[in-house]
């Protein structure tokens, strides 16, 4: 940092200035996690255009060209280095890019010590096509998601983002179309910033890796899709941008997003219930000493012993044990094996931990 600012100086804005020079004023280890979406270099040497003779609205941005690699590679070194610093030590970094510039990225960022924990790969459902059919069509971009070190204690909710995908495990293709329709941000029927990015792929980014409260980090603002995502999801933030125009429209469409309830933005599925031993179920009375307990369809049955163990047909043990035993496997939940009868209805012995649990808070 290489002024007096403090974070509340920066918090929920937008810095307009070079992104190092801008990076340089953020406190150290002061940021839970980072998106950057910086020039690809996408080295354009002369114009695209359809076979109806249209101009393709391609990426030909000042910001975007570079002399040669050797400058990219010096540039992307510094900012890189710049988040390094300005990452908490247990924050999370991502960065997306194309052929043109993302295994650069990617070795600079191992060179100084980030930890890649994936590649995520953004499919894009509606690429633009490849009018000169020399190529195949360029239908993906991939982040690089990393964190500041192997040993980092990263956010990461696995569990809500499985239940996102239908109870089956976030895989890293995310099938998600480009920014268009009423979500682009146009200008006289131009496209605002040409790499706009959809609103969808920072919500995944930053429902999966923080939490309420946390400050997001945008060193490429551009027209304020981090921004706007950020405080949509109760989330503050700080970008960074070098052109006042981009600035401007990334306020105001900042300003007119009205963020989620706070009470809808907790983890339920990422809270692990508190341990509670079967004894404590039995010496507080959910379950007394010699009563009978059965299996779900009662054809097995076990009796309670006042030391919380069970008895079976002459197996002794464990809620676990026993009831793996009666299975015949090496291992066996018997919180949710157990069940005992309450006004005629069978119970789950876990609904009884569950009350438990309740009746401590």
């Amino acid at each position: 940092m290489d002024d007096n600012s403090t974070l509340q100086d920066f918090l929920n804005t937008i810095i307009n200035m070079d992104t190092v020079l801008g990076l340089k004023k953020i406190p150290d280890e002061s940021t839970d996690l980072i998106f950057a979406d910086p020039p690809y270099n996408l080295q354009l040497k002369e114009e695209l255009w359809r076979p109806n003779q249209t101009r393709v609205n391609a990426v030909t941005d000042h910001w975007d060209k570079f002399s040669n690699f050797q400058e990219y590679d010096e540039f992307s070194l510094k900012w890189l280095s710049e988040c390094r610093r300005v990452m908490k030590k247990d924050g999370v970094i991502w960065v997306i890019g194309t052929y043109h510039n993302i295994f650069r990225i990617g070795k600079i960022m191992q060179d100084l010590g980030f930890w890649i924990i994936n590649d995520v790969v953004w499919i894009k459902t509606n690429p633009m096509p490849n009018f000169r059919g020399t190529r195949f069509t360029n239908a993906h971009e991939t982040l690089i998601m990393a964190v500041k070190d192997q040993n980092s204690k990263y956010t990461f909710h696995y569990k809500s983002m499985k239940i996102f995908n239908d109870d089956l495990q976030m895989r890293s293709d995310w099938n998600i179309p480009i920014c268009s329709g009423p979500e682009r941000i146009k200008i006289d029927g131009k496209k605002a910033h040409s790499t706009q990015k959809p609103e969808e792929l920072l919500k995944r980014i930053i429902i999966s890796t923080s939490n309420p409260g946390d400050l997001v980090l945008d060193p490429f603002m551009g027209s304020g899709t981090t921004g706007s995502v950020s405080k949509l999801l109760g989330r503050n933030f700080i970008g960074i941008e070098a052109d006042k125009d981009y600035v401007s429209l990334a306020e105001k469409r900042i300003a007119q997003v009205k963020p989620v309830e706070t009470n809808l933005l907790g983890y339920p599925a990422e809270e692990k219930s508190p341990k509670v031993p079967f004894g404590e179920l039995v010496s507080s009375g959910y379950l007394m000493v010699g009563e009978t307990i059965y299996s779900e369809n009662r054809k097995l049955k076990a009796t309670v012993l006042p030391n919380a163990t069970l008895v079976s047909d002459g197996i002794i043990g464990s809620i676990h044990s026993v009831s793996a035993s009666l299975m015949g496997k090496p291992s066996f939940n018997g919180w949710h094996f157990w069940f005992a009868e309450r006004d005629g209805e069978m119970v789950c012995i876990n609904e009884f931990r569950k009350k438990y649990i309740e009746d401590m808070r």
